[in-house]
């Protein structure tokens, strides 16, 4: 039962997406999956940090979607590189309380996460990776669902 709903909340996403689009700076690359998608996004504003970058998000629906946030991380590609921020580890991880089971609310969509992860990049203003990152990726075997994360720091 938990994939059905799963499918019929993803399907319902994708044919709102076909029928009014997306926000600016967001694109879906691959949506024919209901277990799986790729975006594209891009900062709009004149944000030095990004400028001309274009970034790509992964998109993983659990069974139980969407009652448990999807798990989204950042492609890592040769052409793609990650976003320097201070809540994005080198190794495509996102630190953002929206995709913590405790963040999370059903309401929300995988365009909200783009929107909410395009503004996060939009305001941030440090050029830099997590406190840790090196020995986070280093030693890091858990998928970003499993891991818990301490939300201490929204001034980025």
């Amino acid at each position: 039962m938990a994939t059905n709903m799963r499918e019929k909340r993803v399907a319902k996403e994708r044919q709102k997406i076909e029928k009014f689009g997306l926000p600016p700076g967001i694109e879906l690359v691959d949506g024919e999956s209901l277990k799986d998608w790729t975006f594209d996004i891009r900062v709009l504003d004149s944000n030095p940090i990004y400028a001309n970058q274009i970034y790509r998000l992964k998109f993983q629906f659990p069974q139980s979607y969407p009652i448990e946030p999807p798990e989204v991380t950042f492609d890592i590609k040769p052409d793609r590189p990650v976003p320097m921020h201070p809540h994005i580890y080198s190794n495509g991880i996102i630190c953002l309380d929206l995709l913590d089971n405790q963040g999370w609310s059903p309401v929300q969509s995988a365009e909200s996460v783009c929107m909410s992860i395009q503004s996060m990049l939009t305001s941030n203003s440090k050029n830099e990776r997590p406190p840790g990152n090196e020995e986070f990726v280093k030693g890091n075997r858990l998928r970003p669902r499993d891991i818990e994360f301490l939300y201490h720091d929204n001034t980025v």
